[in-house]
This record gives structure tokens, C-alpha cells and sequence, in this order.
């Protein structure tokens, strides 16, 4: 076996293997490839009683001297690149330049939280003579969180790095079916110095775990990427003890594509990205909104482009989009597509599993869709592209903001009034104009409505991680 993952937890600055665990498995053959150790409540207690210990003398330590052990870790991961890449390919079936991406990205946040790390400034306010109000940026405390299986590498990155860099200590749960990614930020932490206890990591039950660490009163904080419906019972629990939870939630990207944009650059540019990751990205372009008069030409392009895609082991470098994560997403995918075709809409193009061993699904476009076509309104999370006309920049706003959802939304235009309408128009998070990169380490990530609560990057992913304290102070 070329690859096996043996993903232990990681408690007290020590790995820790149990007697439980669960499979992993590569979905681009369905093989099982390795396994992850599963948590006990006495490893959870004790990694919650490390993540207290550890935050003690974390949170005391200069600014500097933390960015220089996130930095030298971010260093060890830029050095281990092409190991991690092919672990996220096996355990994600992405295809490797996307792995080698992913794991850049990550170390990009670790980079940028480093150097925000010594800037979260507080403020002398002016007052009276004698008389000193400070306000100052102190670190919340340990965090609970939870990262999914899609950025099974940067996902976790950009929680673990905003902790670290704000002063936190913090217990990591992320994917079981994607585990690899995130032992090695752990080993890179680890072996640039990270004092024991500021990292814990554990595997297992999501429910047993997250129902266990979040009510515990040395836990401070929630912060969780995944779906809307988790997302809100994770919430609703942090709410029961009073305590923050930093949420990046669903969604279901609309792009709007106006009259005066390039119909054909637009479709080839939406193709290619509409199925990174086999469209399993909550920032994926989703639901196409195009002018009624470059509707065709646009359909076309998009469609071309979609068909020419190769399909196969991310391992293969010709590969350009991997399996899906699991038979689940076969199965949801394929209730969306026949519920669209019942309904009269057009499958352009895929529209089902590809024959063989793997989750593959083909990289499916459907246009003309009836406003009830369950698809519009559930995020497909998969390579499922969503087509229809508008008449107008004011019908398509409409339509992109009819969903509770607001992520991420894009648009194409080369008119500054609509520029104008867009930005002031559209609900969401993050607006991206002529381009489809949705989120970079120096800007601010999250959503709104549904689609999550707070900020992950930029200069304000590090508040999340702090509590505001007023100091008054009377000089005798």
C-alpha cells in the first residue's frame, strides 16, 4: 500500500492511539486505505484539561515569540508540500495541483495570522487629566473546533492559525474521512516548538464529541465550518452556556452575468471553476443568472467547457476533477438532477455516476429550470451548474438574494452603474466582480443570513479570537 493513514490523536503534546477506530477510505477506488483513532470522553477531558494548561503559558507569551512558531511551522509545511498533497488526493480524491494549492492556502493563513499577531492594537481613550481608559485585545480562551472533509489541510489552518496567533490554546475535531491534513499541521506545530497543550487534536463521533466539549467552563469559544443544519445546533448549544460561536455555514453561490459582459470568457471561466473540487466548495459558483441575450452563448461555452473536463484519479496529473466525497453525495446529487428533469429542465450535459469503481460523478449542467426545482434552493454541493435567463441586473439580484443563504455571489460586468447596483444589492458576505476567487488570506471571510455568524481572516479574523477588556485607571 503506496499510502496509509494511521491518524492518532494528539493530546498534551503527545499522539494517542485507541482501541476504537473508524475506516478511511479513498473515494476514487472505495478502497480502505488506513484509520483514525476514535475519542473517549476521558481523552476529550483530557484534552480539554492540556487545552486549559496550555493556554495558561500561551497566552502569556509575547506576540513575536508566538509568530515565530507559527511562521517556522508554515515553513515545515511549505517544505512537506507534496507529502500533504498526496494524502488529501487519497483521503479527497482532489485532483494533486488542487492538493498543492490547498496546502499553500493553508500555510498562507498561517503566514498572514503571524503577522496580524502583533498588530491586534488596543486604544488609549482621551479623558480627563488623571484619569486613563484602555481598551485592550486579551486572548478569549480554549476553542472548540470543528473543520470539514472538503479543505481537509486549510480548513483547519485558518482556525488553528487565528487561535494561535490571538493568544488561544484550542482543541481541533476535524474530518474522519479526511484526517491526514490536519495531523500534519499538528507535526509541523509540534516540531517548531508549539509548547504542549496550545494544539489538541481529536477524531470520532462529531455529535459525541461537540455535545461533550462545548459545555465545558474551560471551553470559550465555538468556531465551526460545515452545513447550515449543524451549524445551528452547534449554536444553539454554545448559546446554553453563553459562549461565542464563530460559524461559516452554507451556501448557494449565484453568479450574475450582465448584459455587456463577454458571454463566452464568462462561461469558460464559470465552467473551470464551477467544478474545482467536484464543485464541493460552499463559495462554489452555483446558480448561473445570465441576460437573456447572452444566454445561449453563454450556455454553450459553459457546456463545452464542462464536457472537455477530465475526469479521474487525482493522482493522475491529467486529472482535472476528482470523485465526489462519498456514495451520500452520488445519491443527493442524483435526487437533484432527476427532480430538475421531471420538472422540465434541459441536462446539458452529465447528469449521473460514472461507470466504475470511485464516487465519480460527471460534471453536470442543467438550464431552463422552473422556479420549483428543488435544486435552486438546496445547496447541491457537488459538480452541478444551474442556468437560467433574466431579463435584467434587478431580476437577477432578486433571484440571488431570494435564498436564505449568503455566502459568497459573483458577477460579470464592465459597467460601473452596475457595479453599483451589485454592491449595494447583493446579500452576502462576499461579493467577487470579473473574478471567482471568493476569499484570500488578507481578506475577511463569512457569511450572512444562514450562511454563518462572524469572520475568519483579514484583520478581523483575529477579533473573533479576543475579548474586549476596559480598563479605567485614576492616577493618584
Amino acid at each position: 500500500m503506496a499510502h496509509e493513514t494511521h491518524a492518532q490523536l494528539y493530546i498534551g503534546g503527545k499522539w494517542r492511539a485507541t482501541s476504537e477506530t473508524l475506516a478511511v477510505i479513498n473515494p476514487a477506488n472505495e478502497e480502505v486505505i488506513g484509520k483514525v483513532a476514535v475519542a473517549r470522553e476521558t481523552d476529550l477531558a483530557d484534552a480539554t484539561d492540556a487545552a486549559w494548561q496550555g493556554f495558561q503559558a500561551w497566552s502569556r507569551t509575547s506576540p513575536a515569540a508566538r509568530a515565530a512558531i507559527i511562521l517556522k511551522a508554515a515553513q515545515l509545511l511549505r517544505e512537506r508540500l507534496e507529502d500533504i498533497a498526496r494524502s488529501i488526493t487519497l483521503e479527497n480524491g482532489k485532483p494533486i495541483s488542487e492538493a498543492r494549492s490547498e496546502v499553500i492556502r493553508g500555510c498562507e493563513f498561517f503566514e498572514w495570522d503571524a503577522g496580524e499577531c502583533v498588530r491586534l492594537y488596543g486604544r488609549v481613550i482621551p479623558s480627563a487629566p488623571g484619569i486613563r481608559y484602555m481598551v485592550l485585545h486579551e486572548p478569549i480562551g480554549p476553542v472548540a473546533a470543528f473543520s470539514p472533509w472538503n479543505f481537509p489541510m486549510s480548513q483547519p489552518a485558518r482556525k488553528i492559525g487565528g487561535a494561535l496567533a490571538a493568544g488561544c490554546s484550542i482543541i481541533m475535531k476535524a474530518s474522519e474521512e479526511t484526517p491526514t491534513g490536519v495531523v500534519h499541521i499538528a507535526r509541523a506545530l509540534h516540531d517548531a516548538g508549539l509548547p504542549a497543550g496550545v494544539l489538541n487534536l481529536v477524531f470520532g463521533h462529531p455529535a459525541e464529541i461537540s455535545e461533550y466539549l462545548i459545555p465545558q467552563d474551560r471551553i470559550r469559544m465555538v468556531a465551526f465550518t460545515g452545513s447550515t443544519a449543524v451549524g445551528k445546533h452547534l449554536t444553539t448549544l454554545a448559546s446554553q452556556v453563553m459562549k461565542p460561536a464563530l460559524m461559516e455555514l452554507g451556501g448557494h453561490a449565484p453568479v450574475i452575468v450582465c448584459e455587456d459582459a463577454d458571454p463566452v470568457a464568462a462561461g469558460i471561466a464559470c465552467a473551470t471553476r464551477k467544478y474545482r473540487n467536484s464543485g464541493q466548495v460552499c463559495t462554489s459558483p452555483t446558480r448561473f443568472f445570465v441576460h437573456e441575450a447572452l444566454y445561449d452563448r453563454f450556455t454553450v461555452a459553459f457546456q463545452e467547457k464542462a464536457q472537455s473536463i477530465k475526469v479521474g484519479d487525482g493522482l493522475d496529473a491529467a486529472t482535472q476533477m476528482g470523485p465526489v466525497a462519498n456514495d451520500r453525495r452520488i445519491a443527493a446529487l442524483q435526487e437533484l438532477v432527476d427532480d430538475a428533469r421531471s420538472k422540465g429542465a434541459r441536462v446539458l450535459c452529465g447528469g449521473g455516476r460514472l461507470v466504475g469503481k470511485g464516487y465519480f460523478f460527471a460534471p453536470t449542467a442543467i438550464a431552463d429550470l422552473p422556479d420549483d426545482a428543488r435544486a435552486l434552493s438546496e445547496e447541491p454541493f457537488g459538480p452541478l451548474a444551474l442556468i437560467n435567463p433574466v431579463s435584467s441586473v434587478e431580476q437577477a439580484v432578486a433571484k440571488a438574494n431570494a435564498l436564505p443563504f449568503g455566502l459568497a455571489a459573483y458577477a460579470f460586468t464592465n459597467s460601473v452603474a452596475n457595479v453599483d447596483r451589485l454592491i449595494q444589492g447583493i446579500e452576502a458576505g462576499n461579493l467577487s466582480i470579473n473574478t471567482l476567487e471568493a476569499s484570500v488570506a488578507e481578506t475577511p471571510f463569512g457569511g450572512v443570513k444562514e450562511s454563518g455568524l462572524g469572520r475568519e481572516g483579514g484583520a478581523e479574523g483575529l477579533h473573533h479570537y479576543t475579548v474586549v477588556k476596559n480598563v479605567s485607571l485614576r492616577i493618584a
